[in-house]
């Protein structure tokens, strides 16, 4: 274990378009957004608990397509949750595909609109 580096602060996505991606992270994920700095591109700031989820609306170098089908393959930020089920209920309805963890966990994968993966894990 570091002695020096204490936790994750934040983790940041690159989206194409911010309106898009704030349906997903505040309408589908329920996630709460918090003020962001004037950082001269736009962009937004989410926090979970002591930590933060930031959208960088910029040019994305990474394909969108050609990624792995489970998101459990490719990189990716996870997320504790109190319940799936109505994180599950919320992406079915919103015709957003997702896939259960193949290690037999309570967890489920997703894709933003931009093809960024978020694992979601049920605390029991």
């Amino acid at each position: 274990m570091s002695t020096n580096i204490l936790s994750l602060n934040h983790a940041s996505f690159i989206v194409a378009d911010l309106d898009i991606s704030l349906v997903f992270y505040c309408k589908v994920l329920d996630l709460q957004q918090v003020d962001r700095p004037d950082l001269g591109f736009p962009g937004a700031w989410f926090q979970l608990g002591a930590q933060q989820i930031h959208l960088l609306q910029l040019q994305n170098p990474d394909p969108i397509k050609g990624r792995p089908e489970h998101g459990g393959r490719d990189r990716h930020v996870a997320l504790n949750a109190l319940a799936l089920k109505p994180i599950q209920d919320a992406l079915k309805k919103a015709g957003i595909i997702y896939t259960m963890s193949i290690s037999g966990r309570k967890a489920l994968f997703c894709r933003d609109p931009d093809g960024n993966t978020v694992e979601i894990i049920e605390q029991v």
